[in-house]
């Protein structure tokens, strides 16, 4: 490390926010609110940092990262599990919010994740939608499961939740669609995943929303990042089947159902399915591979600016 380096680490919960810098081992505390992040911003920018980093905690972090990053000063947000199991490896096994805002900065200085622009704002707001969609897609799932259980006296009371909740649902849908066919690009784009057959609205407008990424990197990282890159779990003479796991959760859920609809009505991932099966693979292994195979593809499509069309090879 140059003697020079300077790194951040931000614990953020709801009402404080705990800062730690490496290596002098500084610490201080401010309130979470619009006062103390200006005022973060103000001292981070005298201290100039190479790099800040913080842990994503329920969104509580993201108002925040953007007002750094606004502000110009290199933040990112990290999966939370690494930085503890990077704190485990180093043998701090005590938990505060000072002794965490220190890890992180040690994190920062030892792994140095890489800095990526964060959503504007249209984009929070349709990823925002997304989630509120998903939201009430549970809840009107939930409803129905204890509606089949529900006596009489309760039933009907269910029943007008499960109308209300629908209604809600519409009108979100309503606010996403009209928010798409404003933005050129988010317009182009979703006429192009849809163009791939078993790509419905839900997974273009999820990907819209939560995977910005698609298009501008290639097929390997963007396959990590959504968590269907196989990784190997080998020990010796013993090779043991390779999983996939991490990456962003929700993404990886539509991807599964849009795969599911693919593999009936897209014949370059129905043909694959099919080779792989006939190979000895089992339905699980193939679908997987199949979730894979159709990501690569849709990253393609919207990096060549160019719809599906069967024969030609985009991935």
């Amino acid at each position: 490390m140059n003697s020079k380096e300077l790194f951040v680490g931000i614990d953020v919960s709801k009402d404080h926010l705990d800062i730690g810098v490496h290596p002098t081992g500084k610490t201080w505390q401010l309130v979470h609110d619009e006062a103390g992040k200006e005022q973060l911003c103000r001292e981070l920018r005298k201290l100039k940092p190479d790099l800040i980093v913080m842990e994503a905690s329920g969104g509580m972090e993201s108002a925040l990262a953007v007002k750094l990053q606004e502000a110009k000063l290199p933040a990112v947000v990290v999966n939370p599990r690494q930085v503890r199991d990077f704190a485990k490896a180093h043998g701090i096994l005590a938990k505060t919010d000072r002794m965490d805002a220190q890890v992180l900065a040690r994190f920062a200085e030892k792994i140095r994740p890489e800095v990526r622009a964060l959503p504007d704002e249209a984009q929070r707001a349709l990823e925002g939608l997304m989630v509120r969609r998903r939201q009430l897609v549970i809840m009107v799932t939930a409803e129905k499961n204890r509606l089949g259980r529900a006596s009489k006296e309760v039933a009907q009371g269910i029943q007008e939740h499960i109308e209300w909740l629908k209604r809600q649902l519409n009108g979100v849908d309503r606010e996403i669609s009209r928010r798409i066919q404003r933005n050129d690009v988010w317009k182009q784009k979703e006429k192009l995943l849809k163009s791939t057959p078993g790509v419905g609205s839900v997974l273009s407008r999820s990907f819209l929303s939560g995977l910005p990424e698609l298009g501008t990197i290639n097929g390997k990282k963007i396959s990590a990042l959504v968590g269907v890159a196989p990784f190997n779990c080998d020990s010796g003479k013993y090779k043991g089947r390779r999983r996939i796991w991490g990456g962003r959760e929700h993404i990886r859920s539509v991807l599964y159902m849009g795969t599911v609809a693919a593999v009936r009505w897209n014949p370059i991932i129905r043909s694959f399915f099919l080779r792989l099966v006939k190979a000895g693979k089992s339905k699980k292994v193939a679908l997987t591979a199949c979730m894979r195979k159709l990501l690569v593809m849709l990253n393609a499509i919207i990096a060549s600016n160019e719809p599906w069309k069967y024969g030609k090879v985009v991935y």
